[in-house]
């Protein structure tokens, strides 16, 4: 298990090239989804300084917070219901630019300005999602939906 977070330098691109191999080092070896999930909120939030970062796992017709780094969250979210919600439901990677303006957003901090939703399949059913606001607007972009969907995509067998 790798213990110590190497940060580069460099461009988004480059900081997940360079993250991602580690993220996988961490979890390596580990059964634990809540510990595998808690350590890699904490290097998402550390190598990138995002305003939050955390897991809503499905339960039933609810997302419940799981793992995170950040100010205090919404605890259960329901189908369908603002940015997280409506990623499960679609079942698909969200990019809002700016939260103010999604319909029906839940404003768990009102600092938070973007966001990024991403779904966990497994068995080609959401089985949660990855959160991730930002203090900015327009932070994330089409780099980040395709390095926080590989992250995603082996994380499934984690969680």
């Amino acid at each position: 298990m790798a213990e110590e977070l190497i940060q580069v330098k460099g461009s988004k691109v480059e900081q997940y090239e360079n993250l991602i191999p580690q993220l996988k080092a961490l979890v390596e070896g580990e059964q634990n989804r809540i510990a595998n999930l808690a350590n890699i909120t904490a290097a998402l939030k550390e190598t990138f300084h995002f305003f939050w970062v955390g897991f809503y796992l499905v339960e039933g017709n609810e997302l419940v917070l799981g793992p995170f780094q950040g100010p205090i969250a919404c605890t259960r979210i329901r189908k369908g219901k603002g940015v997280c919600g409506t990623a499960w439901e679609q079942k698909q990677t969200l990019v809002v630019p700016d939260v103010d303006a999604f319909p029906g957003h839940i404003a768990c901090s009102s600092i938070s300005k973007s966001e990024i939703v991403v779904p966990i399949f497994k068995n080609g059913q959401v089985v949660g999602v990855l959160d991730v606001d930002s203090e900015n607007y327009n932070t994330f972009d089409t780099n980040d939906a395709h390095y926080l969907n590989q992250i995603c995509q082996w994380l499934s067998d984690l969680v």
